[in-house]
């Protein structure tokens, strides 16, 4: 009679499971085991038995393994951290499902299982689009609690950003949040101490610094990183963001300074809405669509739009770990409530580069990147003699992790992340704190504080409604 297979069977998988994850819970270990040595002998033995015998040993293994696949089904998170089992698939929770936040079910390679939002008429056409099984929150909270999410995204208006991003990544949730990171400069800097205090993955949806056809330049980042990187334009270098360089600024994006109370619908929970913004009357243009036009919300077209604009700046300049230190604003004085428009804004750092926002774009032969030795124009157009052919010749930047589900499955840093992510928020939020207050500013970009100006570091933590606070 011929030796059991059983205890080679189990030694197998022991040493599988230990090369996967040693995390995952001793329970799961011994169903595994039991599922790959019951295969083993079954697949060996099965052949030597009599009919009865056979009827007896299928209904045993029937059995044995109705209870031993329960490994391969259990939710990602029982598997131990880090540990994806081969059928799974990346969860995830949607926090504001309006147009932003419904453009995101079909994402690949996640699967939507809690959706959340203040407007019932949203929640109800994101669950039709997804189906039966989807659970469904009216409070943030509850959906960041469920253990079955593995990402949170977040496509709320801006005020909200913040305290979801914490509460999100306290939950153990890792974090895909749309742009502007944060509201204010305060709110980011608490967004990064959670997401690293508790070894959160974070990804800010804007993504013009790793792929896509960067607006009127005509091509990605990449090449243009690669000019700065070579030294052909020389230091420091200007760019300048206007529609004649190919940036629109949206300044459609502004609020309305008479704006009349009105009724509640009753889908939607204004309160809520607001959250931890200051309270105002209801009116429809305060909320949905047109919130951008307003200071508690977000910063107008400066605040939709600076974001994907100015990263790709920060990155391609080597700025990522630091922050202009001269704030100039040339503008209208805005309204304490609705966002008017800007003529100029002018972002200086230390070593002399300068970002300017031009509103409006008199200059019809504006650089893009404008340097002492050559200019970047509109198109990727230079007064650089085979510009092309010499930056052929030029090392690639450093690589990038540019898919998200990778770097929740890996636990790599993703590209833009909650560090180099507030750096460039913060240019957007030291733009709209000069605009607020009409002036010049000095900023440190080491303690991040402005200097000796009690009044605009005030809006870099303004307080927030209660109950809400950071």
């Amino acid at each position: 009679m011929s030796k059991s297979p059983i205890p080679t069977g189990i030694a197998v998988c022991q040493y599988q499971l230990y090369r996967l994850n040693d995390s995952i819970p001793a329970f799961y270990q011994l169903l595994f085991i039991i599922f790959t040595a019951i295969s083993n002998y079954e697949l060996i033995t099965l052949t030597t038995m009599t009919s009865s015998q056979k009827n007896s040993r299928r209904r045993f293994i029937k059995n044995a393994v109705a209870i031993a696949t329960g490994f391969y089904i259990v939710p990602r998170h029982v598997l131990g951290r880090g540990f994806l089992a081969p059928s799974d698939q990346l969860t995830k929770g949607i926090i504001g499902v309006g147009g932003m936040g419904r453009g995101h079910i079909p994402y690949a390679g996640t699967r939507v299982v809690a959706i959340c939002d203040v407007d019932k008429n949203h929640l109800a056409q994101a669950a039709k689009m997804i189906g039966g099984g989807v659970k469904t929150f009216h409070d943030h909270r509850e959906l960041v609690s469920l253990p079955e999410v593995d990402i949170v995204h977040i496509a709320t208006p801006p005020h909200w950003h913040g305290l979801i991003s914490i509460d999100a990544a306290n939950a153990g949730k890792d974090i895909w949040c749309e742009k502007p990171m944060t509201r204010t400069i305060g709110e980011g800097k608490r967004v990064i101490e959670a997401v690293q205090q508790n070894k959160r993955m974070f990804r800010l949806n804007t993504w013009f610094r790793f792929e896509d056809i960067f607006y009127g330049m005509d091509t990605t980042v990449r090449p243009i990183k690669k000019l700065v990187e070579s030294g052909l334009l020389g230091w420091p270098l200007t760019v300048t963001v206007s529609k004649t360089t190919g940036f629109d600024w949206k300044f459609y994006w502004v609020g309305k300074t008479n704006l009349e109370k009105m009724p509640v619908p009753p889908e939607l929970d204004y309160d809520r809405w607001l959250g931890p913004a200051p309270y105002k009357p209801y009116n429809p243009h305060r909320v949905h669509q047109t919130f951008r036009g307003y200071w508690d919300y977000d910063g107008g077209g400066l605040g939709d739009m600076g974001q994907h604009y100015i990263d790709p700046i920060q990155y391609f300049l080597g700025k990522d770990n630091t922050s202009p230190v001269l704030i100039e604003v040339d503008a209208e004085q805005q309204n304490w409530d609705a966002v008017g428009t800007f003529r100029k804004l002018t972002f200086t750092y230390a070593d002399g580069c300068k970002i300017i926002l031009d509103g409006e774009a008199k200059d019809p032969d504006a650089a893009y990147i404008e340097g002492p030795k050559g200019k970047l124009f509109k198109g990727f157009k230079s007064d650089i003699p085979n510009l092309k052919e010499k930056l052929a010749l030029m090392p690639d930047p450093e690589p990038q992790v540019t898919n998200f589900l990778d770097s929740v499955k890996y636990r790599k840093t993703f590209a833009l992340n909650e560090m180099n992510g507030f750096r460039s928020c913060t240019i957007v939020n030291l733009g709209k704190i000069a605009l607020e207050l009409g002036r010049t500013l000095h900023f440190d970009p080491d303690t991040q504080l402005f200097i000796n100006d009690n009044e605009a570091n005030y809006l870099i933590n303004p307080p927030m409604r209660g109950p809400w606070h950071l």
